[in-house]
C-alpha cells in the first residue's frame, strides 16, 4: 500500500477537549490509485464523558462509509458536516478519487449529492460480507486489504476521462491561484457549459463548488496555523473581490465570522 497521505484539510476541530481521537489514512495500491484517493479509520473514546461535536467540511468526493447502523456510500455533502461523537466506536471509509466512483456507479454522480445508497446495489452481496469483516476487525492494514479484494473484483473498465477530472480537482484544490471557472476552463480546454457538464456527470458538485470549497479550506488552514492575517489581503488571494464576500461565504459555511474562528482555534 501506499504511504499516509499527510494531514488532513477542513476539519475544523483538530483535537478533542477531552478523551482519545484516532484518525488515520492510507493510500491504495497502484491497481487503484487511479479511483481511489485513500482509506481512512477514525476512532474516539469518550466513555464517561460528555458528547463532543466535531465539524468538518467535506471535499467534492464520495464515500463508502463502515459503521454500525450507518454503513452506506455517501454522495458529495454540499455543507459542513456536523456529527457528535459519544460513546466509543470505530468508523472505517473509502475515500474515492474526485471522479473516481464515477466508473462504479454508470451515472451521473450528482443524483448522489446530499444523499446515500445502499452499498450492495453497486458491489452486490459482498458488500454485507465486507461490512461483517470490516466490523470485526481491530487492524486498520486487514481493513485496507479487505476493501482493496472488494474493489478489484469489482473493477470497472478503464475509463480515461476519470484522471481528466482528478487532475483538475487536484489542481484547484492545490494551486492558488485557480479562482474562477474561466481559469479552469481554460486548462481543460474546454467550454465552461461543457466544464459544468463533465463535473456534474463525475465529480456530483460543479466547478465553481469545488473552487469555492477549497479557497475556504485554505482559508481555514491559514486560521488554524495561527499567523497573523491581514483579512483584506487574505480575501484577495483566494479571490474575493473584497473583504465582506469572504466574511459572508466564511460565516455561511463554517457557522461563524473568520475572527471568531481564529480566536476559538487560539482557545484550544
Amino acid at each position: 500500500m501506499g504511504a499516509d497521505p499527510g494531514p488532513p484539510r477542513g476539519v475544523l476541530h483538530q483535537r478533542l477537549e477531552q478523551g482519545t481521537f484516532e484518525h488515520a489514512r492510507r493510500a491504495p495500491s497502484a491497481a487503484l490509485a487511479m479511483l481511489v484517493e485513500h482509506y481512512w479509520y477514525v476512532a474516539w473514546d469518550l466513555r464517561g464523558l460528555p458528547a463532543q461535536q466535531q465539524e468538518t467540511l467535506p471535499h467534492p468526493n464520495v464515500h463508502y462509509v463502515i459503521e454500525p447502523g450507518l454503513t452506506a456510500i455517501y454522495g458529495v455533502h454540499s455543507g459542513r458536516y456536523v456529527r457528535m461523537l459519544e460513546g466509543q466506536r470505530r468508523v472505517f471509509g473509502i475515500k474515492f478519487r474526485a471522479g473516481g466512483f464515477r466508473p462504479f456507479y454508470g451515472k451521473a454522480v450528482s443524483t448522489l449529492m446530499d444523499s446515500s445508497m445502499d452499498a450492495s446495489t453497486i458491489f452486490g452481496a459482498p458488500a454485507s460480507r465486507f461490512e461483517q469483516t470490516i466490523l470485526a476487525s481491530d487492524s486498520f492494514d486487514a481493513m485496507i486489504d479487505a476493501a482493496e479484494t472488494l474493489l478489484l473484483a469489482r473493477l470497472p473498465p478503464h475509463d480515461a476521462t476519470v484522471a481528466q477530472v482528478s487532475a483538475l480537482v487536484a489542481d484547484i484544490a492545490t494551486d492558488r491561484s485557480i479562482t474562477s471557472v474561466e481559469e479552469i476552463a481554460a486548462r481543460s480546454g474546454l467550454g465552461k457549459r461543457s466544464l459544468q457538464r463533465l463535473f456534474n456527470e463525475y465529480v456530483g458538485v460543479s466547478p465553481k463548488w469545488v473552487i469555492n470549497r477549497y479557497r475556504l479550506h485554505e482559508a481555514v488552514a491559514q486560521l488554524q496555523a495561527g499567523t497573523p492575517i491581514v483579512w483584506s489581503e487574505l480575501a484577495l488571494q483566494l479571490g474575493y473581490f473584497d473583504q465582506a464576500h469572504f466574511i459572508r461565504d466564511f460565516r455561511k459555511l463554517i457557522g461563524r465570522a473568520p475572527g471568531d474562528y481564529a480566536r476559538s482555534q487560539d482557545r484550544h
